[in-house]
């Protein structure tokens, strides 16, 4: 990719296309103090109220900048490559490459907490791996006066659910969840039936005295993939079958439909919902039934198989920030009777990590 001039107009070239840039387009980019807020980068003109037909009257190229002068007598100077980085047209997150996982994984990703670590550069290295992974456990947190709250603040801003702000996961009377109990939990990605799904969620050990209840994380990444490989018709229904999920309690009752592997615009993993016992799928043809559930199965016995699952111990001051669009998540049982289980969880979305980590890359001129 590169910028090119002729007869005052400026073109873009690449992979053998050259196309004019509009002089518009340059025109609201125009920066300088009179233009642009130093701190917010917010424009402090509306190009609305410009005229529409903005001509260059002269402009020139180096090697790092375009230098434009306008007919309406405003002149800037733009960086050759923050043009070039706009055409290109990605997100710097998708540029971080998943890694694919399985039970064989030796490295938790664990970075050490300190007072200062949301602004350390040690934080950015915490989250391009939890990108790479997925998941990330952050060491030594402390566990008083609902730290949670002030660390998911910290990278961004909390999702309140009907669950609240934050939810205390422990053995308790009557739960609403299973997550409430000291039941196995299956692997399952969270809120299923919420539109949109949370995007990441935190869980942070306060106390675990009991010899059970480890937590287990599986890949949804690597088994989709897996899936795809060796039974691509499987694959292929689980992501054209929209299916309801659905919660119900005294006070609500959330449903969203959706594939159980949702892919993007490219064909590409995208996410994951998994929770069958919170999923139903729509009355369809017997034998697209019959294909529904056969694969449906499959991919529960990949998820569940101790091929793909890790399992550990989170122990007090672990927390644990993992991502709900691409990892399942569960536990083993545990006696309540040993002693207290009890962490406490919240829910943080994209824009929380993807700021954060925008952020420090230029703090730190990454």
């Amino acid at each position: 990719m590169k910028i090119e001039l002729s007869d005052n107009k400026v073109f873009f070239k690449n992979n053998g296309s050259k196309k004019e840039i509009h002089p518009f387009w340059l025109r609201e980019r125009v920066n300088g103090k009179d233009f642009i807020d130093k701190g917010s980068q917010q424009r402090l003109f509306d190009p609305t109220e410009l005229k529409e037909n903005i001509k260059i009257k002269n402009v020139s190229l180096s090697e790092r900048y375009l230098k434009v002068a306008f007919d309406d007598g405003v002149e800037t100077k733009l960086t050759v490559q923050s043009i070039l980085k706009e055409f290109s047209n990605v997100n710097d997150i998708e540029l971080i490459e998943k890694i694919e996982w399985d039970s064989s994984l030796n490295n938790l990703n664990n970075f050490e907490f300190s007072n200062n670590i949301f602004e350390e550069k040690m934080m950015y290295e915490a989250l391009i791996s939890f990108y790479k992974y997925g998941f990330v456990i952050f060491k030594k947190v402390p566990t008083k006066n609902n730290f949670i709250v002030k660390f998911a603040n910290s990278i961004g801003s909390i999702r309140r659910t009907n669950f609240g702000e934050f939810f205390n996961v422990k053995s308790k009377p009557n739960p609403n969840d299973l997550a409430y109990t000291s039941l196995p939990l299956a692997p399952h990605t969270d809120n299923p039936y919420r539109n949109p799904v949370p995007c990441i969620q935190l869980l942070h050990c306060i106390e675990n005295e009991v010899s059970g209840g480890y937590s287990t994380l599986v890949d949804g990444y690597t088994v989709t993939g897996k899936l795809k490989k060796d039974y691509p018709n499987y694959f292929k229904i689980l992501t054209e079958i929209k299916i309801k999920y659905q919660f119900i309690d005294q006070d609500v009752i959330l449903e969203d439909w959706s594939e159980m592997i949702k892919l993007d615009e490219n064909k590409n993993f995208k996410q994951v919902r998994f929770s069958p016992r919170l999923d139903f799928v729509p009355l369809i043809d017997k034998e697209k039934l019959d294909l529904y559930y056969a694969a449906r199965n499959k991919i529960s016995e990949l998820y569940n198989s101790d091929k793909y699952r890790l399992e550990f111990k989170l122990v007090p001051g672990d927390l644990l920030m993992m991502d709900n669009y691409r990892l399942l998540h569960g536990r083993t049982s545990y006696d309540a009777n040993e002693g207290n289980r009890f962490l406490q969880g919240c829910y943080i979305d994209y824009d929380s990590t993807e700021g954060k980590l925008k952020h420090l890359k230029r703090k730190y001129k990454i």
